[in-house]
């Protein structure tokens, strides 16, 4: 690190050009980053989008549509009703360049009491839907009879997309002031505490601008929105936060280079360290094949490399110009030496009953990670937008007044290798329809059997052999039947989001069959974005365990402490995700009930298993300082304590604000995931840092330094002790 703090600080002035330039060029496109993200990011390759696309080109099913609700006001006649519907969806259809329109009436269910509803359809959507949207909004009913209100999926999309954006802005506007009021306190000056959060916005900005590239090769959802900004700014302000803390040490007895370089050579090399922890925390998602986990990998490894690369390049360009101005605009009296005596004076006291304690800690993480086993995992739809919104609130009416929640629509296109109504694919296929009748899970079955009101596939070809019946049954069998293809329909008599749905798709996809059987319809959906996450998280884990373990074994030379670190990072995220599991399931403190999202424990484990070895590495670092001076295990352990437990304190509490504002937006997938982090944050600085880590030392004394070269570093210590 010498020669790195060396080069750092003769190119300090380029370095400082060089993030002026790349502000001003990634801040024009961050600007733009919102105009490019859509959709809720849970899109994968697999047998369920291949279908869909097939149900397109074969069957004529459209690519996106629009639900438009209508209810009649009092007084309102049946005839004015259905006349002022149908107005209003010839008038959607001109103006969007819609592909087609379904009317409602009595006949086609559409139709209940005072409630209708029509869809809207597009095919070819050639990212132009937005401004389809924009032209149906400005369409209105007659308001005195008539209300009218969008949904369906492009019209969610869009906002869930202005909701992100609002959710962000609410966070930064309670997390930045708070997370200012903090650096003060830990601070004193209005110049060291403003760093910091410069530090951050530029690491933000400068990410969204640069993940802006990544939209022509990969769709970008809209949580990546909130992502970025929730790990960078706390990253960004906790990388600060000690390397300035360092800096601030070193310049009372230093020159400012020779406190520059120290403090990289030091504070840098734990950022680094800390980095490269976080860094491979999040590349764990990359073995999930699901655009959300994918994004959240890409974005957040992103803004996790920039937040290094600003903490190393940025900071100290700085800090090089500030000097000993670093301390201007003192507003408060911070001492250092104050707050070191207390938390030496707790250290010594945690340390005396080491038992006690770590049973204690260990009997508050148990009790706090019990519900985990009650946990009910969901993918985030509608429900995640606030109710506030037009587009939920008519949804939530359609779902009530015309969805029955107890069915389950599961779509399968049967392929055959010569066209489907030759003999003998179509015996084929009435036999699988049979077969699917017989499914004690199946409630109904809509097929070309049903649409005919026939039994066999002899019938069928009886049919069509006759000019003036076959004419009758064109239509019911080009609905069906498109070459080599034909489309059935089960209706499952379980709810969509049940595990016997996903088992019966499950089970059908693996069942031998004369065709090449396709599955479609949402149980399909979600029973592979489950398995991929249940198959490859496992892969992404046993990464992040390993290589975290041998990067905190080289940091620190010991082959215990990062077990330690590892076991107890697990044992504390479990009681977090126990605690959610209390707070919203259970829908305790005031929180709505809402069960978990889908995604919440692989991105708070990939987040926070990172960002909580954080204080691992400021916390050892400091301790393995001191172990090296003095070869006392305990004294190494209360200095290491005393003189960073403050700073670390302080981080923490920034990443709990910054992260925490994130519990008062609107979008509950980002609520989940503002509340889950600051939680795992609150637990790991404080039952871990201040009880578990310091018991612990003290339990198993020099032990904690065993190394495969003890012998050589004891005896090279030694020489330099007596020079």
């Amino acid at each position: 690190m010498n020669k790195v703090a060396n080069a750092l600080y003769a190119g300090r002035k380029f370095l400082l050009i060089l993030w002026i330039i790349l502000i001003v060029g990634f801040g024009f496109y961050a600007a733009k980053l919102p105009s490019v993200l859509g959709g809720n990011g849970f899109e994968m390759k697999g047998m369920y989008k291949d279908t869909e696309q097939l149900l397109v080109d074969k069957f004529d099913v459209s690519e996106a549509q629009i639900i438009v609700l209508f209810e009649k006001k009092d007084g309102v006649s049946d005839s004015k009703f259905q006349q002022t519907i149908a107005q209003y969806m010839q008038k959607a259809k001109d103006k969007s360049d819609a592909s087609k329109v379904d009317i409602p009436t009595a006949s086609n269910k559409m139709i209940k009491g005072s409630t209708a509803y029509g869809i809207i359809h597009f095919n070819h959507d050639d990212g132009t839907m937005d401004k389809r949207v924009e032209k149906i909004r400005t369409l209105s009913a007659d308001e005195k009879e008539v209300s009218v209100k969008l949904t369906g999926g492009p019209i969610i999309e869009k906002d869930m997309n202005t909701a992100s954006q609002a959710d962000l802005a609410k966070a930064e506007a309670i997390g930045i002031p708070v997370a200012l009021v903090v650096l003060l306190l830990a601070f004193g000056g209005v110049v060291a505490a403003a760093i910091p959060l410069m530090i951050g916005i530029v690491t933000v900005v400068t990410t969204m601008g640069v993940v802006y590239f990544f939209h022509p090769y990969t769709e970008l959802s809209i949580f990546i929105l909130n992502v970025i900004p929730m790990i960078g700014l706390a990253l960004s302000i906790d990388f600060a936060l000690l390397f300035i803390n360092r800096f601030k040490e070193e310049i009372q007895t230093k020159s400012v280079e020779q406190a520059i370089k120290i403090t990289i050579q030091t504070a840098g090399r734990s950022v680094i360290f800390s980095g490269l922890c976080v860094f491979i925390g999040l590349a764990g998602m990359l073995f999930i094949q699901v655009d959300i986990f994918q994004n959240v990998a890409l974005g957040g490894m992103a803004v996790v490399f920039i937040a290094v690369f600003s903490a190393l390049t940025l900071l100290p360009s700085i800090l090089a110009i500030l000097g000993t101005r670093i301390n201007r605009l003192r507003i408060l009296k911070v001492s250092e030496q104050g707050g070191q005596s207390r938390w030496r004076s707790f250290a010594t006291f945690v340390m005396k009953k080491p038992v006690t304690m770590t049973i204690v800690s260990l009997i508050i993480l148990l009790v706090a990670l019990i519900p985990v086993r009650d946990m009910h995992l969901e993918i985030p739809s509608s429900e995640a937008l606030p109710t506030k919104y037009e587009s939920r609130q008519a949804f939530d009416t359609y779902n009530d007044t015309f969805i029955n929640k107890n069915t389950a629509d599961v779509y399968f296109v049967l392929e055959a290798t010569q066209d489907m109504l030759n003999k003998k694919p179509l015996t084929n296929a009435f036999t699988f329809i049979k077969q699917l009748k017989e499914d004690s899970l199946v409630k109904q079955v809509d097929s070309i059997s049903t649409a005919l009101n026939i039994k066999s596939s002899d019938q069928l070809q009886a049919m069509l052999e006759n000019p003036q019946i076959s004419a009758q049954a064109k239509p019911a069998v080009d609905s069906f039947i498109n070459g080599h293809y034909m489309l059935i329909k089960a209706t499952l008599d379980t709810d969509q989001n049940s595990d016997e749905a996903k088992d019966f798709v499950r089970k059908w996809k693996d069942k031998r069959s004369l065709f090449t059987v396709h599955i479609g319809g949402y149980p399909k959906f979600e029973q592979e974005i489950f398995d991929e996450i249940y198959e490859k998280a496992p892969y992404g884990l046993a990464l992040v365990l390993f290589s975290t373990y041998v990067i905190l074994m080289i940091a620190f030379r010991s082959v215990l402490i990062p077990l330690k670190a590892i076991i107890m990072n697990i044992l504390s995220l479990t009681a977090t995700f126990g605690l959610l599991v209390w707070l919203f399931q259970n829908g305790h403190l005031g929180l709505t009930q809402s069960n978990i999202a889908l995604v919440l424990p692989v991105f708070v484990f990939g987040l926070v298993f990172g960002l909580s070895m954080d204080y691992e590495v400021f916390l050892i670092s400091r301790i393995h300082e001191v172990y090296h001076q003095t070869r006392d295990n305990n004294v190494a352990t209360v200095e290491g304590l005393a003189s960073t437990s403050k700073i670390i304190t302080s981080a923490a509490l920034i990443m709990i604000v910054i992260t925490g504002a994130f519990a008062f937006t609107d979008v509950t997938p980002v609520k989940q995931m503002g509340v889950g982090i600051a939680l795992a944050i609150f637990i790991d600085a404080t039952i871990v840092r201040m009880l578990l880590v310091p018991s612990l030392m003290k339990l198993l004394g020099d032990a904690n330094w065993w190394f495969f070269t003890k012998k050589r570093d004891k005896s090279s210590s030694n020489e330099q002790l007596k020079s």
